[in-house]
């Protein structure tokens, strides 16, 4: 059972987003928070799988959220909102967040989204896929840097890189270097502990600054 916190400021928008997660048996929502604050707390207590975030939120909002519950290891975020904004999609990323979807997504890519991020796999809605990526493709690092952890990567896991640099999922990384999608978690895992990042969607930025993918 994948366990949900919901976070977004509307009741009734957490409500909707109940009634749809709650229909599929493989989720269940164990919290919901108002603001930004309360969900970092309630993330810490109840341990969920997948944090639903939504960005703008009173107080504590969605990215700053986002922030403090990836780096405190809470749970995985996806950030839904109504915005396609290039600064709400850029910060949740850099932020940590493992994916990043729009509110007027189909019930049916939500629920897909949710599983795909507790399984450890990065989301992107369409709609802001080929800004990032346009954003990104042969974007140097700040300063001109790269980033000096590159150098610890094995030849393998530059190649696992590349591929998150490409937007692959797990599978259809197993698939293109022949290898096991237990193996391509492991893999996965290995190179954001080595980059210091919190998501592969961060390491995925890495590698379009880097130049890989």
């Amino acid at each position: 059972m994948i366990k949900v916190l919901l976070a977004d400021d509307h009741g009734a928008i957490r409500a909707g987003l109940r009634l749809v997660l709650s229909a599929d048996p493989q989720l269940e929502v164990v919290g919901e928070a108002a603001d930004g604050a309360v969900a970092v707390r309630q993330a810490r207590a109840l341990r969920p799988d997948v944090v639903v975030m939504d960005v703008r939120m009173p107080g504590t909002d969605g990215i700053e959220a986002t922030r403090q519950i990836v780096a405190a290891g809470s749970a995985a975020v996806l950030v839904l909102t109504t915005f396609d904004i290039d600064e709400y999609v850029f910060g949740a990323l850099r932020a940590g967040a493992a994916g990043f979807l729009l509110k007027s997504a189909e019930p049916a890519d939500l629920v897909d989204a949710v599983v795909r991020v507790a399984s450890g796999d990065g989301v992107l809605a369409p709609e802001v896929t080929a800004r990032v990526l346009a954003t990104f493709v042969g974007t140097p690092a700040p300063g001109g840097r790269t980033n000096p952890r590159l150098d610890d990567l094995t030849d393998r896991e530059r190649e696992v890189l590349a591929a998150l640099g490409r937007g692959r999922s797990n599978a259809e990384l197993a698939a293109e270097l022949v290898i096991s999608e237990a193996t391509v978690k492991t893999h996965v895992s290995r190179v954001l502990a080595k980059l210091g990042c919190s998501s592969r969607m961060q390491a995925a930025i890495v590698a379009r600054e880097s130049g890989l993918g």
